[in-house]
């Protein structure tokens, strides 16, 4: 383990599987102290119990972002158990359904936007004012390439990350002068269970998405990770409000 974030406090929402338990994973490596939220417990249990054996801190918190009172539970167990908030990595989002705008159905639009995007928005929300009260601290909420380009059959996916790239820069404008950055991440085709699944479901799927990256491959899930702590870093120190694209150049076609 290193220890550039040895005095830091990390919060991690969809930790359990994926991009975030990677950047839990990463942000302990670095020393820091690690809230693990999902709303399936076991699987932050399991990133927890991992942590651990690294010699590390972290705590497993059951949340659904959709729900003000859990997200604000979750800040709140936060703080008791660590005293602080340093970075928050607001990751937590579903895929939806593969559908075009007119063929969604309601009950999914309101899903996908309500995790994808309102689920961001109350994470925020109750990050901030921990982070006003210290007078710092770095936000980075999880887009997607297809939060910076259009993407056929995706409508609500589509909407929503681009929705978290908007409130990422209009948030990051209004906390700037109080030392808190806020900035977004925008990965390409990463090798995530949901994206496992798609794949295994699909043959010859895995051949397609490779053939889209101008980089000639999947990303794995630390990449990304990676990305996320340096913009939470000090290198990072006079980044806010950037969609940082993490996509093997998918979005430069």
């Amino acid at each position: 383990m290193n220890n550039r974030f040895g005095d830091k406090v990390a919060l991690i929402t969809g930790a359990g599987s994926g991009i975030g338990r990677a950047t839990a994973l990463a942000f302990a490596n670095e020393g820091a102290k690690v809230t693990v939220a999902d709303l399936q417990i076991e699987k932050c249990q399991e990133v927890v119990s991992q942590i651990k054996s690294m010699g590390g801190e972290a705590t497993a918190v059951k949340c659904d972002v959709t729900i003000a009172k859990e997200v604000e539970e979750m800040i709140s167990n936060t703080i008791k158990v660590y005293g602080s908030l340093h970075f928050a990595v607001n990751n937590a989002g579903v895929e939806g359904a593969h559908a075009g705008t007119i063929d969604h159905t309601e009950e999914i639009w309101d899903r996908v936007i309500d995790i994808n995007l309102k689920g961001v928005w109350l994470c925020m929300k109750y990050e901030l004012p921990e982070m006003q009260k210290q007078k710092s601290g770095a936000i980075v909420n999880v887009s997607s390439a297809a939060g910076l380009i259009g993407s056929a059959g995706t409508a609500a996916y589509t909407a929503s990350k681009h929705g978290v790239v908007g409130l990422t820069k209009a948030s990051a404008l209004e906390f700037a002068k109080q030392h808190i950055r806020i900035n977004a991440v925008c990965p390409g085709f990463i090798r995530t269970p949901m994206l496992e699944t798609i794949i295994n479901s699909h043959p010859g799927v895995e051949e397609q998405l490779i053939a889209r990256e101008p980089i000639g491959r999947l990303a794995d899930p630390d990449e990304v990770a990676q990305a996320i702590l340096g913009l939470c870093s000090n290198a990072s120190s006079f980044i806010t409000g950037v969609s940082l694209q993490v996509d093997g150049g998918l979005t430069l076609l």
